[in-house]
């Protein structure tokens, strides 16, 4: 019997030592979809339930040289970035993925679930010029859209609004998540001319620590799993919708999302 390789994708992020987000959550979701996951760690945090108590950024030549290891021996169908921290990181790996044949979903990390910076300031301008220009889908919250373009969103009406501003930074496709705004969850995916909105029930569950990274990681397994981007986005909701409903407590804060939902 000969095993079958599964399709491959990378998560260049940081990690969370408490395992509710990062890297840790990436791995989890590409897991649980069935991708084989694989890893270049820009950062370590000291973090738990309570917040963020501290990061630290690899330097430039070793985010270089995971990514060049994996990229030239394994190879990926599919490239997730998270938290890069600097703009040095930034400059490193907009460098390599924009040279590399594969979608790359972007995930501009800005803050912690608990409000903690986790991107430098001046990194901002960094990620709008190089990363972002080349990024398949690119998915902020609205906070990381008021970072990234200076346009608020109050309301649902404003998420076209935000996501046009957004796709002028140079990403195919632009996701609006609108989770924040008041009323049912609704997130806007749009390329400038095709739009979609993706709806779900509001959870009363305060455990969803993780779900920017599991929503990103899951765009990018389905995407190698030969999906396109509308379709693997609708995907990925369901399962991110999933993973909140079975967030579970954790340490005396903010517990993450239950990646591993579809087993229990």
């Amino acid at each position: 019997m000969t095993a079958v390789t599964p399709p491959r994708v990378l998560t260049v992020a940081g990690s969370d030592s408490g395992g509710g987000a990062g890297i840790q959550a990436d791995l989890k979701t590409m897991l649980a979809l069935g991708v084989h996951g694989m890893s270049v760690i820009a950062a370590v945090t000291a973090q738990n339930s309570l917040g963020v108590q501290g990061y630290w950024e690899l330097p430039p030549d070793a985010v270089r040289a995971q990514l060049d290891s994996v990229l030239g021996d394994i190879g990926a169908q599919a490239v997730k970035t998270g938290m890069l921290a600097s703009p040095q990181l930034v400059e490193v790996v907009a460098a390599v993925l924009g040279a590399y044949e594969a979608p790359v979903v972007v995930d501009p990390v800005g803050v912690s679930k608990h409000g903690d910076p986790l991107l430098a300031p001046e990194a901002v301008e960094t990620v709008k010029t190089r990363l972002l220009p080349i990024a398949t889908v690119v998915t902020p919250n609205l906070w990381e859209v008021e970072q990234l373009t200076g346009v608020k969103v109050e309301d649902e009406y404003g998420l076209r609004r935000a996501a046009d501003a957004v796709l002028k930074l140079g990403p195919t496709w632009a996701l609006i998540k609108g989770g924040h705004l008041p009323g049912e969850p609704v997130d806007l995916l749009t390329d400038g001319t095709s739009e979609h909105r993706f709806a779900a029930e509001r959870l009363d569950n305060r455990h969803t620590h993780g779900t920017g990274c599991t929503l990103a990681s899951a765009v990018a397994s389905y995407l190698a799993l030969g999906e396109d981007v509308p379709a693997a986005v609708g995907r990925a909701k369901e399962y991110v919708t999933g993973a909140i409903r079975r967030g579970f407590p954790l340490g005396e804060g903010i517990g993450p999302v239950d990646h591993a939902w579809r087993w229990r």
